[in-house]
């Protein structure tokens, strides 16, 4: 549902200030959040250009992939099965607009978060197992363009969403892993560089979802005079501006790499 509207009730004035201090903690740690440049231990031999996620050194994360790879489990089919999880966020956040069940929330934080989890797994899966490919590549991209999607447009028609921020947050999703690839195919390495990569997107709507799942509705909507603006709004406008930043360094970074 559209959430820029006219709302002449009086609102008491504490939930307002509750609210808009509770986002600014929201996107504070959101901004602030990076993930360091580390890999999991590799052949030296083996020059692999892919995201740097600091969790692959985990030893849970490499629990893990010694049992998916023990298992055969494919690399491919944990890709798929991030893009599932996320199609479900999707329909959850939607649901959001329709009926006040908080679980909804949760089980979107929870997709959102699977989703990144799988992208870790599936390519240390392929790793350890000896079965990186082509075809990897692609079952690797395409799921994630719909993730985006899903995600990004879920939660513009959630509670407190706007639609038409929902679709334009995904398009420049989309545009931003475009820009990577399109310099990859150039020559340049790819380019991961934020302030609004993959995993950014995902942690501001996780942190938002998790941020309604506890708190009561009253204290998830900003009050500006006689509008009314809900936090996920806010978070998809955030989205958006970071997604331009992004779309910028990216290009300029490319450029600079292929000596332009």
């Amino acid at each position: 549902m559209s959430i820029l509207q006219v709302d002449r009730d009086s609102e008491a004035r504490c939930p307002n200030r509750k609210a808009l201090g509770h986002f600014i903690l929201l996107i504070t740690v959101m901004t602030c959040y990076r993930l360091p440049v580390t890999g999991m231990q590799e052949a030296s031999s083996e020059a692999i250009d892919r995201r740097p996620i600091a969790t692959r050194n985990r030893k849970w994360a490499q629990a893990a992939t010694i049992w998916l790879a023990s298992r055969n489990v494919s690399p491919n089919a944990i890709s798929i099965a991030g893009m599932c999880a996320c199609i479900v966020a999707g329909i959850a956040l939607g649901a959001t607009s329709i009926t006040d069940y908080r679980i909804l929330w949760l089980i979107a934080a929870l997709g959102a978060q699977l989703r990144l989890t799988a992208n870790m797994l599936d390519g240390m899966v392929a790793i350890a197992s000896s079965r990186t490919s082509k075809t990897g590549e692609l079952y690797n991209e395409v799921p994630d363009r719909i993730s985006d999607a899903a995600v990004l447009i879920g939660a513009g028609f959630a509670w407190g969403g706007n639609v038409t921020l929902g679709y334009i947050a995904t398009i420049l999703a989309i545009f931003t892993a475009y820009v990577r690839a399109a310099g990859k195919i150039a020559g340049s390495p790819n380019e991961f560089c934020g302030p609004m990569a993959k995993q950014h997107r995902m942690l501001a709507v996780t942190l938002i979802c998790v941020y309604a799942a506890i708190t009561p509705r009253s204290w998830q909507m900003i009050h500006f005079s006689d509008l009314r603006i809900g936090l996920m709004t806010l978070g998809l406008a955030v989205i958006i501006v970071g997604c331009v930043i992004t779309v910028i360094r990216r290009v300029g970074r490319i450029a600079h790499a292929l000596g332009a």
